[in-house]
């Protein structure tokens, strides 16, 4: 019996006791090195031979992935590992650290306790490192530190071992520092990483080495041996000395909670039902023999089993062969296999616990982000929110007609497995538009339409997405819509809502969807918290997006009635917006008077939600409606001699440039560039640096786009979009 056969036994042992499991993932910045160390953890661990990791990439089994060299999946792993002759699970997930899959990390984060943050410690912790340290705490992941490529420090930078101790020094602080800011507070303190505790560890996964102040005083190896054995290029020696999969591993054992220590508090932050119920108890438990609640995180095709759903179990036990629910779905399904996840491989088992992460096949109507049950009728888990809108769509249709039915259940797998994805399909016409992060998600996504599912496909010029937005108001100036029949009137006043409002929205603090009556105190109490009026918010309608709809009227006589058509007419809105009919974000819409036909014939949804549509859009075309587009923000580094190059392309672009900080040789640019103008941004910054430029950007929200440019972008989006190309005035929605 071979290692890794061995180990796979040991595994579908350990699992059922909860004490000895640790779900973690590994989350960095692009490129600092997340899938090198994944692989090296699991050749140590004995799940793949030694020599490959590192280079085989084994949770980078997509060929897409092996290709580019980024991880586009959350791949996961399970491994065995021994400290002081026991034998412990570790339930590992590999995310990406791209701006593009950030959907990926939030998903992830979900389905375990605990992260390694991985920096590199030439460039430091970088603004991806910021956004996925965010996710994690807002999830309740504890997390430990991880500096790596040591090695190029001492030997690219000849830094002296005081140089180095202080740039570390420098990264431990800026992580505790995110820590400090986003944790929950009764963990601010405990979670604080450092070198002394052992919640810090440095190393070279490439190499293979790694250490921690535990392992330094087990071990007898000092700082100044590493320094030794880096500067005589004998890296070898000390992987064999200190381990990077030991080394990690016993930090994750020590220093990262079981689910039986994490579940108590993370399930009040991810389930919203009662948790003193039965299934309350259960997953705060994390009993096994209490009612199933499971949580996709994932969906990946596999090309023999089909669609692979993977997830955290948090309560209960999956068997072979049962039938389950899941949430949201229209009938019980099968589960045809239960399998532990190893790299590529899934090893089926009878049958999986609470505690454990789970792979299942079978369960058809899942989808990343949904909850698997044995009753339907259960609370499901809190949606997962993610910190990043689409902003880039791309119209794709299959070549020949013949491949149609096919290329619809693509998508529909796509969209299942990625939910930072939005599909729109035309069933007439075959063609679908996908909304995603970023030029190189919705390569990615064409790519695996055409290679995995054997489909050729044309593809768009990729197009941006704008929102629309009020950059005033029209307050005691109501705007009046009126029915076709002119029997009925709305009168409607709009406002921006102020940014802390907006983001408390865009995070899901304050709800979301139509307000059931008895909520309304409660939602006045949460909007006042932001500096509204609690009076005026008890009176919220429904929420959508970032947009909020408040009756503010006084004794209407029928109104309650057309509520639903209202809320329709405001949904509809925020949908397509007055002048480009892109959505609408950070508007509060008040109606403030409404003149109804008593008979309700003619206060039907053919009256009622136009004339409510054109009030709403008249208010806000009299408020001035102005175009926000999608911005980025760059950090380009580059040798000092291409300096200029870099900086007049992110000129030219529209882009600003905000700080340029230098270290040595290399200068970093940091500014921000509409999306409208980073295509192709690629191919030029390599011309205009000879390929010495190292780049990387993220999505930093919505900037009003210039008043000089509104007419000629709204006119193309118009023309596009086959409307007139004139921008409708007010004149046009009180008609």
């Amino acid at each position: 019996m071979g290692r890794k056969e061995d180990n796979i036994a040991k595994a579908t042992e350990v699992m059922h006791d909860r004490d000895r499991i640790r779900n973690l993932c590994i989350a960095a910045h692009i490129d600092h090195g997340k899938t090198t160390l994944s692989d090296n953890l699991i050749a140590g661990a004995g799940m793949m031979s030694e020599e490959l990791a590192g280079k085989s990439r084994v949770l980078d089994f997509d060929e897409q992935e092996a290709a580019r060299g980024i991880t586009i999946n959350a791949a996961s792993a399970s491994m065995v590992h021994e400290i002081e002759g026991t034998d412990y699970l570790i339930n590992l997930i590999d995310t990406p650290g791209h701006v593009d899959f950030g959907g990926d990390v939030t998903r992830a984060m979900r389905a375990v306790d605990g992260c390694f943050i991985l920096t590199c410690a030439v460039e430091g912790a970088m603004p991806q490192t910021e956004t996925v340290v965010r996710q994690a705490l807002k999830e309740k992941v504890k997390p430990v530190l991880f500096i790596n490529k040591v090695d190029r420090l001492i030997n690219e930078l000849q830094v002296t071992p005081e140089d180095m101790q202080e740039r570390f020094m420098e990264q431990i602080t800026k992580v505790n520092k995110l820590i400090r800011q986003f944790a929950p507070d009764e963990y601010k303190k405990s979670w604080q990483v450092s070198v002394a505790d052992g919640t810090v560890a440095f190393g070279s996964a490439y190499h293979n080495w790694g250490i921690t102040v535990p392992y330094m005083q087990k071990s007898g190896i000092s700082f100044k041996d590493i320094f030794d054995y880096c500067n005589n290029e004998e890296q070898k020696e000390l992987a064999k000395r200190a381990p990077v999969h030991e080394v990690l591993l016993d930090m994750a054992v020590s220093q990262l909670p079981s689910p039986v220590v994490a579940q108590p508090y993370r399930i009040p932050n991810i389930w919203n039902g009662d948790s003193e119920s039965e299934l309350g108890q259960a997953m705060i438990n994390c009993d096994p023999e209490g009612p199933l609640a499971l949580m996709i995180t994932k969906i990946w095709m596999d090309p023999h089993a089909g669609e692979v759903a993977v997830g955290r179990l948090y309560s209960g036990t999956i068997n072979h062969g049962e039938s389950l629910w899941a949430i949201g779905g229209s009938k019980a399904e099968r589960v045809q296999q239960v399998s532990m996840m190893v790299g590529s491989d899934r090893i089926s088992i009878p049958k999986i616990v609470a505690g454990n992460i789970a792979a299942i096949t079978g369960i058809r109507s899942a989808a990343a982000g949904v909850t698997v049950a044995r009753d339907k009728d259960i609370i499901p888990f809190e949606a997962i929110r993610h910190y990043s809108e689409p902003v880039v769509t791309v119209a794709v249709e299959p070549k020949s007609m013949k491949d149609l039915p096919k290329f619809i259940d693509a998508l529909r797998s796509l969209a299942k497995a990625d939910a930072s994805l939005q599909v729109t399909t035309n069933a007439e016409t075959g063609e679908a538009l996908l909304a995603g992060m970023g030029e190189l998600h919705l390569e990615i996504t064409t790519y695996r339409i055409e290679v995995e599912q054997g489909i050729k496909v044309s593809v768009s010029e990729p197009i941006v997405v704008y929102r629309e937005t009020t950059s005033g108001n029209n307050h005691g100036r109501a705007f009046e819509g009126k029915s076709p029949n002119r029997h009925n009137r709305f009168y409607i006043e709009v406002e921006q809502l102020p940014e802390e409002v907006v983001d408390a929205l865009r995070q899901g603090e304050i709800g979301s969807g139509t307000i059931r009556p008895n909520d309304a105190k409660e939602m006045g109490r949460k909007f006042a918290e932001y500096g509204m009026d609690k009076d005026l918010m008890r009176k919220t309608y429904a929420i959508n997006g970032t947009n909020v709809l408040v009756n503010d009227t006084k004794g209407i006589q029928y109104l309650h009635e057309t509520k639903e058509l209202l809320i329709e007419a405001f949904n509809e809105v925020c949908k397509k917006g007055p002048i480009a009919e892109e959505p609408l974000m950070s508007v509060m819409v008040k109606l403030k008077d409404a003149k109804l036909h008593e008979d309700a014939i003619h206060r039907g949804p053919a009256q009622t939600i136009p004339a409510m549509r054109n009030a709403i859009k008249g208010a806000l075309v009299r408020a001035n409606t102005a175009l926000m587009e999608p911005i980025q923000k760059m950090h380009v580094s580059v040798p000092n001699d291409w300096l200029g190059g870099v900086t007049r392309e992110i000129t030219q672009r529209r882009g600003e440039i905000e700080d340029m900080p230098s270290d040595g040789e290399i200068t970093t640019v940091i500014g921000k560039v509409p999306v409208a103008e980073t295509f192709g941004f690629s191919n030029d910054i390599r011309a205009a640096s000879q390929g010495r430029a190292v780049w990387n950007t993220e999505n930093c929200g919505f900037e009003e786009l210039p008043r000089s440019l509104l007419e000629k972008v709204v006119g193309e989006i118009r023309q596009r979009k086959g409307l007139k190309p004139e921008i409708p005035t007010e004149t046009y929605y009180s008609d």
